[in-house]
């Protein structure tokens, strides 16, 4: 069975070497403590959220405090090629949902995507609040996977910034119910010519799909339509499905 993981601030391990003490703080230490109740000689992973993992052994704990005796470092690369979901606002944390399932099953960022047809909003006042959640719903998800590396949340979007996004991405693809061509021809085609991108966005809709013109907009910016399969998927299911294609197409898997 895989060591628990508990996070430590990025570049926090840095100076961590194996036969060295490193002690961990705050909420995590708690948790680790006070919930996990891990106890002396227990083996467990600190990681830093941006690819660095200590793996040890508990030397001391105590309510405020872990102290963990280094055994290995490690820095663990990002892919090759990184999948970025865009997922449109939904009710009903569905949202939320979808982020946490594709960040267990490997995303590597997530942009919060207000679209036309989002009934959910993010007001000025609210935005701040929500996009923490946001943070706080992926974090949790990394480390139910024992992940080194934390996926970033980027600032929220309207379609007007996610057409900008598309025209600076290596590849976008919109996935939709209406498109030709399935989803794992369009990525092992750019496979085959060599122009494998080093990120890929990963659109997905709300729960009443992505209007006309938003699918034109972002089609005119360089991205393509997909197709997952031959059945609608929520919009908590449409993404999780297609980061567990790609990984596998793009060889990340």
């Amino acid at each position: 069975m895989s060591n628990p993981v508990f996070f430590t601030p990025a570049g926090s391990l840095s100076h961590v070497a194996p036969g060295t003490d490193f002690v961990l703080e705050g909420p995590e230490a708690r948790h680790a403590v006070t919930v996990k109740r891990l106890a002396v000689g227990e083996s467990v992973d600190i990681a830093d959220g941006a690819g660095a993992r200590l793996t040890g052994v508990v030397a001391e704990a105590t309510p405020g405090a872990l102290t963990v005796t280094a055994t290995d470092i490690i820095f663990e690369a990002q892919p090759d090629v990184r999948l970025v979901l865009v997922q449109a606002l939904a009710k009903g944390d569905r949202d939320e949902l979808a982020i946490e399932t594709a960040t267990e099953l490997g995303i590597d960022a997530v942009i919060p995507w207000q679209s036309e047809r989002s009934i959910v909003r993010w007001k000025a006042e609210r935005a701040a609040k929500a996009h923490a959640k946001w943070e706080s719903v992926v974090t949790a998800a990394a480390k139910q996977a024992r992940r080194a590396w934390v996926p970033p949340v980027r600032p929220i979007v309207d379609s007007s910034g996610l057409v900008k996004a598309v025209a600076e991405a290596d590849l976008a693809v919109i996935l939709h119910e209406d498109a030709k061509n399935p989803l794992r021809e369009v990525l092992e085609r750019l496979d085959v010519n060599g122009a494998s991108p080093s990120e890929v966005l990963l659109i997905v809709g709300p729960e009443g799909g992505i209007s006309p013109r938003e699918v034109t907009r972002l089609s005119d910016a360089g991205a393509v339509t997909a197709l997952l399969g031959h059945h609608v998927l929520r919009s908590s299911t449409a993404g999780p499905a297609a980061v567990v294609l790609a990984s596998d197409v793009l060889g990340r898997w």
